[in-house]
């Protein structure tokens, strides 16, 4: 399996949905962790400008695993084009790398 990390963003309507999301993708070992913030997103959708509070998913996972975990997103988000992207990780602490490449190598372990 590619050790590569990497980053993946996606977005959420509510902190419920957010929240569920995050601990299906670290309980499914997609993900070591995943941390959620508060944000105020503004596009424009269907021709309209929007500005809507969202909260921001930003998932540690392996390179390897992105075509799954995009799978296990698309299942289970509530928005038609959901935001899913991927990010790089040029660099990091070897120590953490290693437990994130363990972390997203799986179900995780109780």
């Amino acid at each position: 399996m590619d050790s590569t990390a990497c980053i993946v963003m996606t977005t959420a309507s509510t902190e419920d949905e957010a929240e569920a999301l995050a601990a299906a993708l670290v309980e499914a070992g997609l993900a070591a962790c995943v941390q959620v913030q508060r944000v105020r997103s503004f596009y424009v959708w269907q021709g309209t400008l929007h500005r809507e509070p969202e909260w921001l998913l930003l998932i540690k996972t392996l390179a390897a695993r992105y075509a799954v975990l995009e799978d296990f997103i698309r299942e289970r988000h509530s928005y038609e084009t959901p935001e899913i992207l991927q990010l790089p990780v040029a660099a990091g602490s070897p120590d953490y790398l290693r437990w994130l490449a363990a972390g997203s190598a799986g179900p995780a372990q109780a």
